[in-house]
């Protein structure tokens, strides 16, 4: 019988991995799959020679252990990116040690994707019966051999890289930005394969990595009047003329050209009155019915309705989502920004806002206070106080149950501020998280009855009355208002953080009022403002997303900033509107842009300007690299102390 060579088993276990991974996350097959191929072998001649230049026995077992381990990398990736909708990166690997506070929800994702595991772990099954028929080799290599290996390891690797630097390099996402001077893992993934990814990721994450694409971009300072603006006066001119350091001297050169937001009619409509903000975990329009949650319903119905409104997740899930509708800022790719951000002068945080307005400022959040090292994030944010689970929240409402109860929270901490003359609150909120099921979730169970007769999946209902309880949270806090007096004086904010990762798109659908797709669709969410001194709705049709929340709010409650220096833009004003994607991908007025598969889909009734795409990918890049130079150069403190 004909024996197969160990490099060509791990030539075909490599593509083979790629392809299926490929299929499942990207749901077709890759169209740069010649690419792939060329990452692939030398990866599986270097493999192949750690495995042959043992005795047979060892070099068996380290064969074994190598496919075993491939597997579940391409498992967990899949696993975790039908969460987060992300590669996993290397700087969350080694800062992910909390996870195992949701080994159950793991367990739940594996069984989703039950299917793609099984097609991984094929090869391993083939490993044994080819083992056991003495058909694959172990032996160990010569010299010549192994030079033989090297040899044509480099030179497939020059292919590979002379493919990338000299075939379709102008788009900005081409594969030669994406290998040296862009990071955006999906992208890269899609058209180079996991493993070339993850080895990228890594490289940029022992030694660094800055985006370095050199764009053609006017800057041209704007000579705007700060009366009819959200802007400050910055002098530029005197920051440009006097910095030293050519990276700080181009963000002023960018923000001093940038057009600021203007004031509108709904500038100051809130001047003066308290803030509540809550950032609902897996918070969705799904979970706003007028039969089940009557108060986010009333909220909806008798407040701002922003009906194209979009939370798009990056790959830090709830950490990012929060920091991006905090902050205004896109989050770092590889790295926790909501970490990252620790110690900087953030001007414009709701906390730093409004306390020099005199208002007192309190942070909560009814699960672990260390959780994404949220404690530090909320001391950068700059709140007077921060009661969480690990600070005296666990004194004060039963937290030994999963999830904790929204209501519980309000309960317990409205007497801290409501008596306040004037008061920012801000609450991170838990009861939405998933599993959503009856017996592993304690609010699912607590509220089941009033979903279990309704004609969805178990899931669809236990969302539903997870999110039951964020209802009873805010009509505590309506109910608490009205008792002291304030509902005229206080507005509400709500948005998510993410959309609800823990359904199905199918289960998405049997909640949803249409069908949503996939890659946009289901990403619109909710963005409540109510207060009760509105006196009739406002119907909001323009596109907006959770980068524009910051300025959005800023600009209600007529407090002075200077909108040039955030990435989102005032949703009431008349800045163009744009959503961008985790993945660079993006919506706009004129169409949706897909920057996996790079096709561009124009509204009805809209034609697509030459180089369009261009135009707003170039946007896209400077605001995604204008992020990253803010968080790592505590930008802020620069301009304003």
């Amino acid at each position: 019988m004909k024996k197969l060579r160990g490099l060509i088993y791990y030539i075909l276990f490599i593509i083979y991995e790629e392809l299926v991974f490929s299929c499942i996350i990207f749901k077709a097959f890759p169209t740069s799959f010649g690419l792939i191929i060329l990452f692939s072998i030398p990866i599986a001649i270097v493999l192949n020679l750690i495995t042959s230049i043992f005795k047979p026995k060892v070099n068996k077992i380290l064969t074994y252990i190598i496919t075993i381990a491939l597997i579940i990398i391409f498992g967990a990736q899949i696993v975790y990116y039908s969460m987060y909708e992300a590669i996993i990166s290397f700087f969350s690997m080694m800062h992910g040690g909390q996870v195992a506070e949701f080994m159950e929800v793991i367990f739940d994702m594996i069984l989703r994707n039950w299917y793609g595991i099984l097609l991984f772990i094929i090869p391993l099954i083939i490993l044994i019966i080819l083992s056991k028929k003495k058909i694959l080799l172990f032996e160990r290599d010569s010299l010549k051999q192994i030079a033989v290996k090297a040899t044509s390891m480099v030179l497939i690797q020059l292919i590979a890289l002379s493919c990338v630097n000299f075939i379709n390099t102008d788009d900005m996402y081409s594969n030669k930005n994406l290998y040296y001077n862009i990071h955006v893992p999906k992208v890269t993934a899609n058209r180079m394969g996991l493993l070339t990814t993850m080895r990228l990721d890594l490289q940029r994450f022992i030694f660094g990595f800055e985006e370095k694409l050199t764009l053609e971009t006017s800057i041209d300072p704007k000579e705007e009047e700060e009366e009819g603006y959200n802007i400050t006066y910055i002098d530029f001119d005197s920051l440009i003329k006097n910095e030293q350091d050519e990276t700080i001297k181009s963000m002023h050169e960018y923000f001093s050209s940038q057009e600021a937001s203007k004031k509108n009619k709904y500038t100051g409509m809130f001047k003066g009155k308290n803030l509540i903000v809550l950032v609902g975990e897996s918070f969705s329009s799904l979970a706003i019915r007028e039969d089940l949650t009557p108060n986010l319903y009333k909220l909806y119905k008798e407040g701002f309705q922003f009906d194209n409104f979009y939370t798009p997740i990056f790959p830090v899930s709830t950490a990012d989502g929060e920091y991006i509708t905090d902050t205004s800022l896109i989050p770092k790719e590889g790295v926790w920004s909501f970490l990252k951000v620790a110690g900087n002068y953030m001007p414009y945080s709701y906390a730093n806002v409004f306390e020099k307005q005199g208002y007192s400022s309190n942070a909560y959040h009814n699960h672990t206070a260390t959780y994404y090292e949220r404690d530090k994030y909320i001391e950068t944010m700059g709140y007077d106080s921060y009661l969480a689970v690990g600070t005296g929240l666990e004194k004060r409402m039963d937290t030994s149950r999963w999830p904790n109860s929204d209501y519980e929270m309000i309960k317990t901490t409205i007497d801290d501020y409501i008596n306040d003359e004037k008061f920012l609150a801000y609450y991170m909120t838990v009861s939405g998280h998933l599993n959503y099921t009856k017996s592993g979730n304690e609010m699912v169970y607590r509220n089941w009855e009033q979903v279990e007769n309704l004609p969805y999946s178990h899931k669809a209902k236990s969302y539903l009355a997870a999110n039951i309880e964020l209802d009873k949270a805010v009509g505590e806090l309506l109910n608490r208002l009205e008792q002291a007096g304030k509902l005229e004086d206080t507005v509400i904010v709500i948005s998510g953080d993410h959309y609800p990762y823990g359904l199905t798109l199918d289960e998405i659908n049997e909640l949803s009022t249409y069908e949503r797709d996939d890659k946009f669709e289901k990403f619109r969410m909710p963005f409540l403002i109510w207060s009760g001194s509105m006196e009739k709705p406002i119907k909001i049709d323009k596109i907006g997303s959770s980068l524009d929340v910051l300025p959005t709010v800023l600009n209600l409650f007529g407090v002075e900033f200077d909108s040039r220096l955030l990435i989102g833009r005032d949703i009431l004003s008349d800045s163009s509107p744009l959503v961008i994607f985790s993945d660079r991908s993006f919506i706009t007025e004129k169409g949706r842009y897909n920057a996996v598969t790079g096709e561009f889909i124009p509204n009805e009734g809209t034609e697509e300007e030459d180089g369009y795409v261009d135009k707003i990918n170039t946007i896209i890049y400077k605001k995604y690299q204008m992020s990253r130079l803010i968080l790592e150069n505590d930008y802020y403190r620069k301009i304003f102390e």
